[in-house]
């Protein structure tokens, strides 16, 4: 019944009313009648009753007298709820204007309070109990003295009980109703409250099951309180994450059908060459050999990237730092791009610091970022060209640079070159690659708190920058020993 989050809500409203409204209202009943209601009517009562008595002090030689007492209350005018009795000082029962107490004529009451009224004291008393109203009685006790100050009598003022108890029920059931309208409003406004919170907690559940099943275009609407708003905001952006990558996932397949289809296809074609007698010719079959190479080699660069994409995909990267002498390691990483550079008739050229500049790093992942950018340096600069590489050492920020002559890079689209799948054309007819490869290597040096820049216009070439911060040697000393794990940008 309440293991629902509304069911709940509203129980946890009506659940404290239901309990203080019944000791509110027990306190109330206590409250009003032990401090007002009770108090007011003793003082009324102790009113009449030293009126009756003086009255009765000025004839006293007539006190107890019938007829005298008749007139005297007629004067008076006692309500029909209120009991008057007349007592001599033994306590003898004179007159009451109750006849139920006929029979009690000329008897002595032994009442309590009526020892201290023959004293000439004033007694009220009562007998209030929160739990009985039936048997509630308050009386008055008023002595009546002679001219000599002697006490003669007593007059007992008391109210009827019926009387009372019909006062106190009325009282009390008029704030039983009150409270009670008081918990049915309670009960509403919880019950109100709890929808209020419950629908849009249904509407987001309907939301995550919609995606769970494919339904990704169903943005909820931000209502409710602020709990409920963030836990909606979430959600919406759950949706725009995974329309996101959806999309990338759509070109990560396209890519990969390009990527993968045009070596293979090649390679088949070299095969079937082979198969047909190609290996006769010695000539032939070296070419064939080296083309299948090369289209294998492209295909093991797709498969790295990935890997790495599977990395990116998961959050982090294991970096497997360690220290490595800037102009010592830089060089044996660039000579394949160099050799190539070589071949396309490029000409290349290195500038390195002559101070020995320690750089703490994975050398795996780091020589993906220098073979990278490397690589689409000696891509797309042309025969003739110029590609120069030189790093140094800014403050404690260690800088590589990469500048080609190429066709160099549109303003509009130097951010996009880094982000996934972006293939820019640089004046290619039928793009190449995944356009993994910038976004790898920002990727791996945001793992190594570095960054990437670049600056470009078109057809005066491009400079990428890549800054890694410097580590102390005596600090990342033994370093190749461990294996850190640094969270993706």
């Amino acid at each position: 019944m309440i293991r629902s989050l509304r069911n709940r809500l509203i129980f946890s409203h009506i659940l404290p009313i239901i309990i203080t409204i019944p000791l509110a209202a027990v306190i109330l009943f206590f409250v009003i009648e032990t401090q007002f209601l009770l108090p007011s009517i003793a003082e009324n009562l102790s009113q009449d009753a030293r009126y009756l008595a003086e009255l009765s002090r000025a004839e006293y030689q007539l006190f107890g007298n019938p007829v005298f007492v008749s007139n005297l209350l007629n004067r008076v005018d006692i309500t029909p709820s209120i009991r008057v009795m007349f007592l001599d000082e033994n306590g003898t029962l004179l007159y009451s204007s109750d006849s139920s107490d006929l029979d009690q004529f000329g008897t002595i009451l032994d009442t309590q309070g009526l020892t201290e009224a023959a004293r000439g004291e004033e007694v009220v008393l009562t007998n209030y109990s929160i739990f009985r109203l039936r048997d509630v009685l308050v009386d008055v006790f008023t002595p009546v003295t002679s001219q000599d100050e002697e006490v003669v009598g007593v007059v007992r003022v008391s109210y009827r009980s019926a009387a009372l108890y019909q006062l106190l029920s009325r009282l009390r059931n008029l704030i039983t109703v009150v409270l009670i309208i008081g918990l049915l409003v309670g009960i509403l406004i919880g019950s109100v409250l709890g929808l209020n919170i419950g629908n849009p907690i249904r509407q987001v559940t309907t939301a995550i099951y919609g995606l769970a099943q494919g339904e990704r275009e169903r943005i909820q609407p931000i209502e409710g309180p602020d709990e409920i708003r963030n836990l909606t905001q979430a959600v919406n952006y759950l949706v725009e994450r995974l329309d996101e990558l959806e999309i990338a996932r759509r070109h990560l397949l396209a890519n990969i059908v390009h990527e993968l289809g045009r070596p293979l296809g090649a390679i088949r074609s070299g095969i079937q060459s082979i198969l047909r007698g190609a290996d006769r010719d010695p000539q032939l079959l070296n070419q064939l050999t080296q083309g299948i190479d090369e289209e294998a080699d492209r295909m093991q660069h797709v498969l790295e990237e990935l890997a790495h994409l599977h990395d990116e995909v998961i959050g982090t990267l294991e970096l497997k730092r360690e220290d490595l002498v800037l102009g010592e390691w830089l060089p044996t990483v660039l000579l394949p791009w160099k050799q190539l550079a070589g071949d396309k008739q490029i000409q290349w050229s290195e500038d390195y610091p002559p101070e020995r500049i320690i750089l703490s790093v994975d050398s795996f992942r780091m020589g993906q970022v220098i073979g990278n950018l490397a690589n689409n340096a000696v891509k797309y600069t042309q025969a003739g060209g110029s590609i120069n590489i030189s790093a140094g050492l800014n403050e404690n920020q260690i800088w590589i640079k990469f500048h080609d002559t190429g066709p160099g890079i549109k303003q509009s689209e130097q951010e996009l070159v880094f982000e996934p799948f972006y293939r820019g054309d640089q004046g290619r007819k039928i793009k190449q690659g995944m356009g993994l490869g910038l976004s790898i290597a920002r990727d791996i040096l945001h793992a190594h708190g570095g960054e990437i820049e670049l600056e470009s216009l078109p057809n005066q070439g491009s400079l990428f920058i890549i800054w890694i911060p410097q580590f102390n040697p005596q600090q990342s000393e033994n370093s190749e020993q461990d294996l850190q794990k640094d969270s993706l940008s």
